[in-house]
């Protein structure tokens, strides 16, 4: 499994925030402009938990595991394999989703800052953007976690025998 690029990530969420910009715009034009819900920072926020708590509990149980603790509960080597694509995952639809949130939030700051209902949707739009980029950092946290630890025997120069 590759890395996940933090440059793919930005490319991504710049994409997305152009692209919904345009949207927002087009939308707007047609009086059919979908509102920011107020769910989407409190869901983002949630799944940026939920992955900062898997890479914590699994980079303790993996040091007591390397460590050979004597009560140290075993890891399924699979278990780092499905977190980490869980996150590289995350981190992929949350770039998506917080460009999208970021293109529609900076529509409604520029365009329509003078009707209320759409100033508070420009706030949940970025502090949606704020927990996309807390989910990105959690998920880049757990791939490093996740990382397995590199062979000394692999890296060392060849010794000459006697």
């Amino acid at each position: 499994m590759n890395q996940l690029r933090v440059r793919t990530l930005a490319a991504l969420f710049v994409v997305a925030g152009v692209l919904s910009w345009g949207a927002a715009r087009l939308w707007d034009s047609l009086d059919t402009l979908p509102g920011v819900p107020v769910a989407a920072p409190i869901v983002l926020g949630a799944i940026a938990a939920v992955l900062l708590a898997t890479a914590l509990s699994l980079r303790a149980r993996l040091k007591a595991q390397r460590e050979r603790e004597p009560d140290a509960k075993g890891v399924d080597p699979m278990m780092p394999a499905r977190a980490a694509l869980f996150g590289q995952a995350s981190a992929l639809v949350a770039a998506l989703v917080s460009g999208m949130y970021g293109g529609t939030g900076l529509f409604l700051i520029t365009e329509r800052a003078d009707v209320p209902a759409r100033v508070s949707q420009s706030l949940y739009a970025g502090l949606a953007v704020v927990a996309g980029i807390a989910v990105i950092a959690a998920a880049v946290y757990l791939e490093r976690v996740c990382r397995l630890p590199d062979d000394d025997e692999d890296h060392r120069p060849p010794t000459a025998r006697a």
